[in-house]
């Protein structure tokens, strides 16, 4: 029985002492997420490849949109339908994917 207890009372406080350490180990971690996601060449760089994705993602709806034709599925058309608008709202247009004969 004594050393039931003191196995018990052993993994009890290696519990809480591995528990703090975890914990103060995993705030670390957050703090220097936190600090890399908030610096401002990273946040330029995060938004422009968003904004690079949604327009090739647009141009190459065309493409395929073109060769397919309506057989895309209709919630694939609707979100690059928005794409499409918001795009052409900052005056980015092009002939990507056309051919010039």
């Amino acid at each position: 029985m004594r050393y039931r207890l003191t196995f018990i009372a052993g993994v009890a406080l290696g519990y809480v002492l591995g528990t703090r350490a975890g914990r103060e180990r995993y705030e670390q971690l957050k703090k220097s997420a936190q600090r890399f996601a908030e610096n401002p060449a990273v946040r330029n760089a995060a938004e422009s490849a968003a904004h690079s994705g949604r327009d090739i993602a647009g141009k190459a709806y065309h493409s395929v949109s073109d060769k397919v034709g309506d057989k895309v599925p209709a919630s694939v058309a609707e979100r690059v339908r928005s794409l499409r608008d918001r795009s052409s709202q900052n005056g980015f247009e092009d002939d990507w994917g056309t051919t010039n004969t």
